[in-house]
């Protein structure tokens, strides 16, 4: 009777083990087992299921009509780690899986353990290491395998020439070496092993391929590229290169002596699988779908849509000296310097595919026509599926943002009142020509923080970064766009064209008391802490004059102006949008500001913080409530 009781308690815990887990359980076990994993929030065991019949509750999910996952696509997500392989193999009915664009790390993941896999996307990662032999092993189901901008080293595996239907392989840029094996599948329509160290003739079942599929290997010979020579050309060749650079190596050592005396300054540079910058290559933005279609987007060309620039190209700009300008939530800036010609800024974006190809140029042709003292106008874009980049002037005098909150350098001067005032107006005034020039448009600029508000060597502020919620991916825009931390959103999933005048309030709040407002840096819904909620807390605690910087404070005769723009940044933060006041209300009350009082009383900063107090900012001065 014990045994038979011990068996029965075994098999029961065996069952619990192998069956018992949920989808939800699943995924949100593999969730907690990456390092990093921000846009996989809505993973929650608490909510909706992960799929409803065919639709999916969570992103990165694809789901069968049975309600089971048969995809997962979790690209340009930022995920860090190590994937778990364990995890994933109870997912029964998983046959695709992407990973593409990230930052995941570790040797080849153990996917033979998922025999039901049909395409597997784990390019422009960082896995290093070399493959195994037997990596691919009893994946009779395969078709698609795309490796490519990885850390990847030694041969092909024999378990991938191996795989009867494979149809689709991806390994450039990597470290791969060894002679390519002939593949023998009939239908391997795409193939690429460009940027390697393979070497020797390449096998006649991939001669049909274009040469741009083997580039980058010196060693390859034979068709599709030049036909292999024999080995003596080949040893009178290093001899000949060996000659070469023994009387170059004085050249050589002279030429860096002097290059280490400059600064250096990255490169970019563009060939047809990468784009490089200092020597690292910087992958090229793929994704899973472009590989199913066999499409590719337009050929490198640098789209002009101002006439008022000296025209330059694609290889023009990737070429020139550029300088790392920050990272920010849309994208990473660079300031690239072109020969002969000006600074300009190249902002690249990678979750910028909310619309189609046609939608997309239409969209910047409209960008392109804007004129307004206050807008920093773009000047060229370019395009492909998942990678865009944006051209504009470089501003020497950098943003708002790092003149308010960044330790200021010796001769900078500081922003006084009348210069914060001349800001605030002008970033108004940009915010009524951007509604005026998007009547259809719910917001009209949707990302305005003091990072994107520029100042001109006259400290004139241009907008950047305007217009563009249409193209962001909606998912990515309400992670990090700043019309997305609003209370209404927050509270109620909407937005609406007072969301700007909610940014605008919070921006005027910013320039008057030098604090950062703090529900920027979160990731997702904005939260109830902002610069508001403090500046209503300090004005009932009777301490008013603590709310403005210092710097501002240097201004005598100003006081009364500064309450009034404080009142008026206040109004533009009620979180009851139907007690907020409408962009046309505001930028009334910003254009009556002037930059010194009518009377000419010359208070001290202590005399102007007992001015500031609640006696002297009545209960009628602030009739309006914060918190609606």
């Amino acid at each position: 009777m014990l045994l038979l009781f011990y068996i029965l308690v075994t098999a029961c815990q065996f069952f619990v083990t192998s069956h018992g887990a949920t989808d939800a359980e699943i995924l949100v076990n593999f969730k907690n087992s990456l390092s990093t994993n921000s846009l996989l929030s809505n993973w929650n065991v608490s909510g909706n299921p992960p799929c409803n019949g065919s639709t999916n509750n969570w992103v990165g999910l694809r789901c069968n009509g049975d309600g089971t996952i048969y995809k997962l696509q979790l690209e340009n997500m930022g995920l860090t780690g190590t994937i778990n392989r364990d995890i994933l193999t109870q997912l029964s009915k998983l046959r695709a899986l992407s990973f593409m664009n990230n930052s995941l790390e570790g040797s080849m993941p153990q996917v033979k353990k998922l025999g039901s896999l049909k395409n597997l996307f784990l390019s422009n990662n960082s896995f290093s290491g070399k493959i195994p032999e037997d990596a691919f092993d009893g994946m009779n189901s395969l078709r698609e395998v795309h490796l490519a901008h990885n850390e990847f080293t030694g041969g092909i595996p024999r378990s991938l020439v191996s795989a009867q239907k494979l149809t689709k392989l991806s390994l450039e840029g990597n470290q791969l070496d060894g002679k390519l094996p002939g593949f023998p599948q009939e239908n391997l329509t795409v193939f690429n092993a460009a940027d390697n160290n393979f070497e020797g003739q390449i096998p006649a079942s991939l001669a049909h391929f274009s040469p741009s599929s083997f580039t980058g290997n010196k060693g390859l010979c034979g068709k599709p590229l030049p036909a292999c020579k024999s080995s003596k050309k080949k040893t009178m060749m290093i001899i000949v290169v060996t000659v070469v650079a023994v009387v170059a190596l004085s050249a050589i050592v002279a030429f860096s002596y002097i290059r280490c005396r400059t600064a250096k300054t990255p490169k970019f540079n563009y060939s047809e699988n990468k784009i490089v910058m200092n020597g690292v290559g910087k992958k090229e933005i793929q994704s899973s779908d472009q590989f199913s279609d066999g499409k590719t987007v337009d050929n490198g060309q640098l789209h002009f849509v101002r006439y008022d620039r000296g025209r330059f190209d694609l290889q023009d700009l990737l070429k020139a000296s550029a300088e790392v300008l920050g990272s920010g939530t849309l994208g990473s800036s660079y300031k690239t310097v072109l020969s002969d010609g000006p600074s300009m800024v190249v902002k690249r974006f990678r979750h910028m595919s909310n619309v189609g190809n046609e939608e997309f140029h239409e969209h910047m042709r409209k960008l392109g026509t804007l004129s307004h003292p206050n807008l920093l106008p773009l000047v060229a874009y370019y395009y492909r599926k998942e990678d865009k980049l944006l051209v504009s002037d470089f501003i020497e005098n950098g943003s708002l943002a790092s003149r308010l909150h960044a330790k200021r350098a010796p001769g900078k001067p500081w922003l006084d009142w009348p210069t914060r005032l001349n800001i605030v107006k002008g970033v108004a005034r940009g915010l009524v020509y951007l509604y005026k020039e998007f009547p259809t448009l719910a917001l009209p600029h949707g990302h305005l923080k003091s990072s994107n508000v520029l100042l001109d060597d006259t400290f004139e502020p241009l907008l950047t970064d305007y217009a563009l919620v249409p193209l962001v991916n909606r998912d990515h825009a309400q992670q990090v766009m700043v019309a997305y931390k609003s209370p209404e959103f927050t509270h109620s999933d909407r937005t609406t064209r007072k969301t700007d005048v909610w940014s605008l309030g919070i921006l005027i709040l910013e320039i008057l008391t030098g604090k950062f407002p703090e529900n920027y840096l979160k990731q997702g819904r904005g939260g109830d802490a902002d610069l508001a909620t403090w500046i209503n807390s300090v004005v009932r605690e009777e301490w008013t004059g603590e709310v403005f910087d210092m710097d501002i404070m240097r201004t005598k005769n100003c006081e009364k102006e500064m309450l009034k723009l404080l009142k008026t940044g206040m109004c533009c933060c009620e979180w009851n949008m139907e007690n907020r006041w409408a962009l046309k209300e505001a930028v009334a009350k910003i254009e009556e500001l002037k930059e010194r009082d009518n009377d000419n009383d010359d208070f001290s900063n202590s005399y102007a913080r007992e001015v500031y107090s609640s006696r002297a900012m009545t209960d009628d001065d602030f009739s309006f409530s914060v918190n609606g």
